[in-house]
């Protein structure tokens, strides 16, 4: 597993905003893709939105348009902006980086798919959205 750290997480009432970091450690991300995914307890990993070495972006449908993914690359560090949030976006956050993917939706998709068959998903980064 390529070593990521998420931090950003915390409670925020519905309506407020987050900004998730995911630090990459001993590797560029300039040479990957990563990923952001979420996880409820009981609830299978589904993937949030993820973002291609090459610039291309993918979100999902309940993201689109909330949600906000970007690099900082001289920080070796991908974000995830998160708006309008809802209780149902209560998750712990999880950052994935991965090799190199000619279809950002489909390595997404794939790697939420997956869910605990994938291995470790680190710690993650817990977020509650609740009044």
């Amino acid at each position: 597993q390529l070593p990521v750290e998420e931090s950003g997480g915390g409670l925020v009432q519905p309506g407020g905003s987050l900004r998730l970091s995911c630090l990459a450690s001993g590797f560029s991300i300039n040479s990957y893709e990563i990923g952001w995914f979420r996880q409820s307890p009981g609830e299978k990993h589904e993937a949030v939105s993820c973002s291609s070495s090459d610039g291309s972006v993918y979100y999902a449908p309940f993201a689109k348009g909330r949600f906000t993914i970007s690099r900082a690359n001289v920080e070796n560090t991908v974000f995830l902006q998160m708006n309008n949030l809802s209780p149902e976006d209560t998750a712990t956050y999880y950052c994935i980086a991965d090799r190199r993917h000619p279809n950002i939706e489909a390595m997404c998709t794939m790697t939420a798919g997956l869910g605990p068959r994938r291995g470790s998903w680190g710690q993650g980064t817990q977020v509650t959205v609740s009044a």
